[in-house]
């Protein structure tokens, strides 16, 4: 995988992450939300109705008062007390029921089926006793139930509240009871609202995450290819600076070979044939001026040789292969304070012998690069070179206390500062640092590079 293609997917996977993060919470939280809000709504309407079949239950005992207040338990007064029960009503399911403490039902006006029959041992569709229940909660005295019983208007069997009390003295169970099938209905329908909400929330943030999405990717694309054109155009200066220095250097090699090289080879030759000359057409006299001739013929071979070495030390310091860096560099400032008369102080400090043969190359080529500059236009009266080890590595360290110059002019210059954009770009090629710091006091310039230096 592509660097831009990792950074494309650091950048997306958090916010992916995120987004469903919060999707999660929203959903854990709109659920909760709505089976509180569901519980809240069915308590409410519960209670709501437990008071009504409260008072039914009330207004029932009440109208037939005055028959159970009489004492009297005799046939007609029961067969009275039911009668007026039986004609109480309220909606369209409402009616009220009479049992005996056995389970037999003694009164049902919407099932006149169902009197006289023992229904104790009668269970709804859930498997739950129903009339055992009823006559559970009558004999504490009274209270709620809930079962399911058939509804008269639909004959299904639906979800039925139901209130009963005691009759002791007749032993009757009294009784009436509310269908919550409409409640049931709410409850259903507010679900039903609840997981639209929670699903519009969830498209909500799936949108969301495909526009984050999109907007990363648009983003990356367009910085990929504004990155591509600065890379371009980075490649073709560079490419460009490539060809300039490798122009620079053969023009330097060309006036090294056809200044010094080429000329003392030319006059070595006429030398040689001056004196070859001499030994066949002169007398025998004349040998020693003949030897004086190849002797100074000799020298000048040894100034070649001397300047072969040179150039080849120019183009590879063999030395750093033989010696090491720090030894090389006392060389090149030995070399320098020779040529160019400049004194030059070099100090070598700590173990420096354990980077890469890159790094040392790249060492030393800024350390000649730097010395040139300064031979060349710092009119410097003292140059002090060091290297030294440090806890993260090795820096080279060239001041000089010459005239300085303007470095953020010449690094901008398109036909200036070569020498000193090649320096960069050898440090970038290792993973080190440069720093060039320039004044009319002076320059200094550091270059340091980790012990893990790429090679």
């Amino acid at each position: 995988m592509k660097l831009r293609q990792k950074v494309f997917f650091l950048a997306i996977t958090p916010l992916i992450l995120a987004l469903c993060a919060i999707a999660l919470a929203v959903w854990q939280q709109s659920a909760a939300l709505a089976r509180q809000q569901k519980a809240s709504i069915e308590g409410a309407y519960l209670a709501s109705k437990e008071a009504e079949l409260k008072h039914y239950v009330a207004l029932a005992s009440q109208s037939v008062s005055h028959l159970y207040e009489s004492g009297r338990t005799d046939p007609a007064t029961l067969d009275e007390a039911k009668r007026i029960l039986q004609s109480l009503s309220f909606g369209d399911d409402g009616y009220f029921f009479v049992y005996d403490m056995q389970g037999v039902n003694l009164m049902h006006p919407r099932q006149p089926e169902l009197v006289g029959h023992n229904l104790y041992d009668l269970r709804d569709s859930g498997g739950r006793p129903t009339i055992q229940n009823l006559l559970a909660r009558a004999s504490e005295g009274g209270g709620l139930e809930r079962y399911r019983w058939i509804k008269p208007s639909t004959h299904r069997q639906v979800a039925k509240l139901g209130y009963v009390i005691p009759l002791e003295r007749w032993g009757w169970m009294m009784g009436t009871g509310i269908y919550l099938d409409d409640v049931e209905g709410a409850l259903a329908e507010i679900d039903a609202r609840q997981r639209e909400n929670i699903r519009s929330t969830m498209l909500w943030i799936a949108a969301i995450a495909v526009l984050g999405a999109l907007g990363i990717a648009v983003s990356g694309l367009a910085l990929n290819v504004s990155e591509s054109r600065v890379a371009d155009a980075k490649l073709k200066v560079l490419a460009q600076r490539v060809v300039e220095s490798q122009e620079e250097e053969r023009a330097r090699l060309s006036r090294d070979l056809h200044d010094g090289i080429s000329q003392w080879l030319v006059s070595i030759k006429l030398q040689i044939e001056a004196g070859i000359e001499r030994l066949r057409g002169q007398p025998a006299g004349d040998d020693d001026k003949a030897l004086a001739v190849f002797e100074h013929t000799a020298g000048q071979l040894n100034k070649v040789l001397g300047e072969v070495r040179r150039i080849s030390h120019n183009l590879r310091p063999a030395a750093l292969d033989d010696i090491g860096l720090a030894a090389a560099l006392a060389h090149l400032a030995q070399e320098f304070e020779q040529h160019g008369g400049t004194p030059v102080r070099f100090t070598a400090s700590g173990c420096t012998d354990r980077l890469p043969e890159t790094a040392n190359t790249v060492l030393f080529r800024i350390a000649q690069e730097a010395l040139t500059n300064i031979g060349r236009h710092a009119r410097a009266r003292g140059v002090t070179m060091a290297l030294a080890e440090t806890a993260q590595g090795v820096t080279l360290t060239v001041s000089d206390d010459g005239v300085g110059f303007d470095a953020a002019g010449i690094s901008q210059h398109p036909q200036r500062g070569i020498g000193l954009r090649n320096m960069m770009e050898r440090m970038e090629a290792i993973g080190g640092r440069f720093e060039l710091v320039s004044s009319p006091s002076g320059t200094v310039v550091r270059a340091h590079v980790n012990q893990t230096a790429r090679s």
